[in-house]
This record gives C-alpha cells, structure tokens and sequence, in this order.
C-alpha cells in the first residue's frame, strides 16, 4: 500500500474528500477532509457490532460524502512497533478493501487520541461527555495530520 518513497498516502487520489477512521474495539470514530483537503471535521462514532454492520455503514458513509479514499489510523507501539492491535486493524482493513472500491492508506496514530482527551480536559468536558466524543475527535485529528502530510508533498 506505499511507495518507494515511503509516503504511506501515495495511493490516494490527488483530489476529492478523505474519510479517516479511528478504529477501536467497542468503536470507530470517523471524520470527513473538505473537498480541497484543507480541514478534517468529526463525522460519527459507528459502535462497532459485527464487520458486515460496521462495514455497511461505512459504505453508506462513501456513497453520502462522495468519498474517495480511506485514512485509517494505525495504532503503532511508542518505540514505532507493530503490537496485536496493528495487526487487528490491517485485518480490518484487508477486509473492508474487499467490500470497497476505494483506496485505504494508514496514517501514525499515536498519541492522537490522548491529545484529542487532553485537549477536552483543558476545555473542562466532563468525562461522559469525552467519551461521546473522543473518537471522531481522534479521527478527525488523525486525517488532519495525513491532510497536512498531503500538502507538504
């Protein structure tokens, strides 16, 4: 899925809307770039059940925002390594490219979602509320980084 120039986004098109996907065990946070992939915006948290429902709506998802690209967050190990919840997410996504005609790339996830949680603690959102929240916000602030990767070039 990358290039020889180790840019893990080359398989995506040069334009159109990008969904990035924060994918957990009991969740999938998902955020939608503008057309110009200039900004990423929260979208919905779909509460995972089994993968032909969680699938499903993410197909529904494409078809809705004219998608043409999927930015899945890859949740690596601190020191850069690949651990089990790396590879339940390439399973994952192996399994929606059978279902999808749409490129999905993986983008670094680290750290996303305990800044997306520190950065509603600093907002004083009580803890229920953050819980509604954090994913698409972790979604949201994974496509940021691949749109701003896109754009550096």
């Amino acid at each position: 899925m990358t290039d020889p120039d180790n840019n893990p986004l080359s398989a995506l098109p040069p334009t159109g809307k990008l969904l990035g996907l924060d994918l957990g065990t009991k969740t999938i946070g998902v955020a939608i770039s503008d057309g110009m992939r200039y900004s990423a915006t929260p979208l919905e948290t779909i509460k995972r059940t089994k993968f032909t429902q969680d699938s499903a709506r993410l197909i529904e998802l494409i078809a809705e925002n004219d998608a043409v690209g999927f930015v899945l967050g890859l949740p690596l190990n601190m020191d850069g390594s690949e651990g089990p919840r790396v590879q339940s997410t390439r399973a994952f996504a192996r399994n929606l490219a059978t279902k999808v005609s749409i490129p999905i790339v993986f983008w670094d996830e680290r750290l996303s979602t305990s800044a997306v949680t520190r950065t509603l603690i600093e907002a004083d959102v009580r803890r229920d509320k953050r819980a509604e929240v954090v994913d698409k916000l972790a979604a949201s602030y994974i496509l940021q980084g691949a749109l701003e990767r896109l754009r550096r070039g």
